[in-house]
Order: C-alpha cells, then sequence, then structure tokens
C-alpha cells in the first residue's frame, strides 16, 4: 500500500498516513468491542462481522482500482484512501474476538507456536502472492497491476473467515457476562491502568514501539531514492515475507519455551537493527543501485523478521496478563490506550517533508532504544 500512495501521490504525508491508518484503525474500535464481547460473554459474532468486513473493503478497492485506472490521478488517490480507512477500522473488529477465542481454546505453553504455525501457513501462500505480484508488476499497467494483487488479498480474506468462523468458539463460563455499563467499563480500564504495574510499563512499551514503526512506511521511499527501481518492489515483498517465513520456528520456540516476555526483549533488540542500517548504509555514495538492492532486500528480511516476532510476543503476553474472564476488556483497553501512538506515521510524513528522510531513522532508532529499556522493566512470572 506505500508503494501504490507513494506511485499514486508522491506525497510523503499520504505514504505516512497509510501505516497510521491502518495501525490506528486496528486498535481504536477494540475499546468499544472489547466492552461488547464482555458484556454478551460471546465473541464469535464479533469476529464473523470484522472479518467477512474487511475482506469485502479488500475486494472493493481492487474494484476501484481496476474500473477507475481512466480516472484523474488524485481522484484514484482519494477514494484509495477512503476505501483503506474504512477497512482498517473494520480490521479492528477482529483483534478482540480472535485474542478471547484463541486464548480460551489453546494452553498457555502452546499459543506461541501456534501463532508461529499461522503464520508459517500464511507466509506460504504469500510467497505464493509475491511470485504473482512480481509478475503482474512487469505485465500489466499501472495501477492495473496493484487491482491483482489486491483481488488474491481479499479472496484469501474470505477464505481466512469461512475457515475460522466454521470452528466456533469455546463455551463461556457463565459468569463471564458483564452487565456493566460502558461508563463503568471504562472506569474499570482506568483503574486497571493505575494499578497493573506489568500493564502499565507494557503500555509504555507499545507507545515505542509505535514511534519506531514511524519509519517502516518509508522504507520503500528511501529505497527509490538511493536508485533502487519501484519495479523490484516484489522483490522487497518477498524478502519480507521470507524473513516473516523463516522466522516462525525460532519464535514459536522460543515464546513457549522461555517465556513471551523473553521473547518481546529479543525482538525488541532486534529492531533497532533496520533503522540503524538505513543511517549507516544508505548515505554511502560507494554503493551503486544493484548493491543497495541487495542491501534492502536484507532489510526487508529483518523487518519480515522482526514483525512476526512481535506480533507473536504482543499477542501472547497480552494473553498472559490478562485475567481468564475479563480477557476482552483488557484486550480493549490495552489497544484502545496504544492507539494514539500510531498515529505517528502520519506525523512522520510531516516532518519528511520538512527535514528529510534520515530524521524518521534516527526516531525510529531512539524509540527502538526506549521501548526495550521498558520492557526490561517489566517483572516476569513466568516459569518456563
Amino acid at each position: 500500500m506505500s508503494a501504490l500512495i507513494f506511485q499514486l501521490t508522491g506525497n510523503p504525508i499520504l505514504v505516512g498516513a497509510v501505516t497510521a491508518i491502518l495501525r490506528f484503525g486496528w486498535l481504536f474500535p477494540q475499546l468499544f468491542v472489547g466492552f461488547l464481547a464482555q458484556r454478551s460473554g460471546a465473541s464469535m459474532r464479533y469476529y464473523f462481522i470484522g472479518a467477512f468486513g474487511r475482506a469485502g473493503w479488500m475486494a472493493a478497492l481492487a474494484a476501484v482500482l481496476f474500473f477507475g485506472a481512466g480516472l484523474q490521478t488524485h481522484l484514484l488517490a482519494v477514494l484509495v484512501m477512503l476505501i483503506w480507512t474504512a477497512y482498517a477500522f473494520t480490521s479492528g473488529i477482529v483483534a478482540v474476538p480472535y485474542t478471547d477465542i484463541v486464548a480460551r481454546s489453546v494452553p498457555s505453553e502452546l499459543r506461541s507456536r501456534l501463532l508461529a504455525t499461522r503464520f508459517f501457513g500464511g507466509g506460504l501462500l504469500a510467497l505464493a502472492v509475491v511470485a504473482i505480484a512480481d509478475h503482474v508488476v512487469g505485465t500489466l499497467a499501472f495501477p492495473l497491476s496493484y487491482a491483482a494483487i489486491i483481488t488474491v488479498a481479499a479472496a484469501l480474506m474470505f477464505l481466512s473467515s469461512v475457515v475460522f468462523s466454521a470452528m466456533g468458539e469455546p463455551q463461556a463460563a457463565s459468569d463471564k457476562a458483564s452487565r456493566s455499563t460502558f461508563f463503568q467499563y471504562l472506569r474499570d480500564g482506568v483503574t486497571v491502568f493505575r494499578t497493573d504495574l506489568n500493564f502499565r510499563k507494557f503500555v509504555y512499551a507499545q507507545w515505542c514501539g509505535g514511534a519506531v514503526l514511524m519509519a517502516m512506511p518509508f522504507y520503500v521511499v528511501q529505497a527509490d531514492s538511493v536508485g533502487v527501481s519501484l519495479e523490484n518492489v516484489a522483490l522487497l515483498l518477498g524478502a519480507q515475507t521470507a524473513g516473516s517465513l523463516g522466522s516462525n520456528v525460532i519464535w514459536g520456540w522460543w515464546g513457549d519455551r522461555l517465556g513471551k516476555v523473553s521473547l518481546l526483549r529479543v525482538v525488541s533488540i532486534g529492531r533497532i537493527l533496520p533503522p540503524a542500517a538505513i543511517l549507516i548504509l544508505a548515505p554511502a555514495q560507494f554503493f551503486g543501485p544493484d548493491q543497495m538492492l541487495f542491501l534492502f532486500v536484507g532489510t526487508f528480511f529483518v523487518l519480515g523478521a522482526l514483525a512476526n516476532g512481535l506480533t507473536i510476543a504482543v499477542i501472547g503476553f497480552l494473553m498472559e496478563i490478562s485475567p481468564d474472564d475479563r480477557r476482552p476488556a483488557y484486550t480493549g483497553y490495552f489497544n484502545a490506550i496504544t492507539a494514539p501512538s500510531f498515529l505517528l506515521p502520519l506525523l512522520a510524513g510531516i516532518i519528511i517533508s520538512m527535514f528529510g528522510l534520515s530524521i524518521i531513522f534516527m526516531i525510529s532508532l531512539v524509540a527502538a532504544i526506549l521501548q526495550l529499556f521498558f520492557l526490561f522493566r517489566i517483572e516476569t512470572r513466568e516459569a518456563r
């Protein structure tokens, strides 16, 4: 999506908005879904709404790119951003029910490996999509090439929604449903933040993680600025997918055997590397475009591995610290409180337009170090 918006507009603010909208849209609705799921004591209905809804928006985006190829570029960009926003906020409905259902279905000592297996299977499918993407980007005109890629993504989302929904959810405990009002639910969230020290430190770390992501949509822009053609976007996507795929065995084993906090820490150490590499290598004038392509392929490989590890770690640790009878509420609190930090990539676009690309990677590096600081202050009681 970053490459699509960059090719449509060339505007760094809108490129930053892509990630900001996705992350904020994913997190903010969870405050309300957490309340509804906690109150009803059932989660699958909300998963159904979010999962099939986001697949529908992705299909709509593909249709707009296909049938709107003849539109003026700025009009097409507006339509793409509007649908992307709807997709992001609809996607956010999924997270609370998914976390609740998986936590009730799978023992703690198996959750990291379950998530790793899930991402491994998804990674295999993604490699197939990379092959398709590489072919269509080279043979179809822009934006029809992106329409074809997004069509495949929409089809896979529909398939995923059908499979997960068909499994159903475990029977909830009879006292799981809550009759509290929404305002009481919010007051309880404030109490959790004040009294649960690990929860609060985890929130601080996640705020820093949002700042790390300021740089994420701009790696492809940085690649373009040093002579790596955007026709290689499929290769970069493939490297990111390969990193994600190849790391799953490590992350799954680490989280279940050495603990979720340990996994959070080691991934956070790794998150220091990509922005540091860009700051060191990108300004070097003795690297040609071909050498820079290899460097960016390696960087995207690491980004893919770290993204998967972070997702497994965050979901796993959130399940660990959430009481069984209040997990939807805790998930809603955590993701809603941290949601504003993921608007920072939008600010990143403004900063880049004023000061250039390098400052964003510097901010990302500092934020990664701060995130690691907070994670090492979390007290771990994991015995594995």
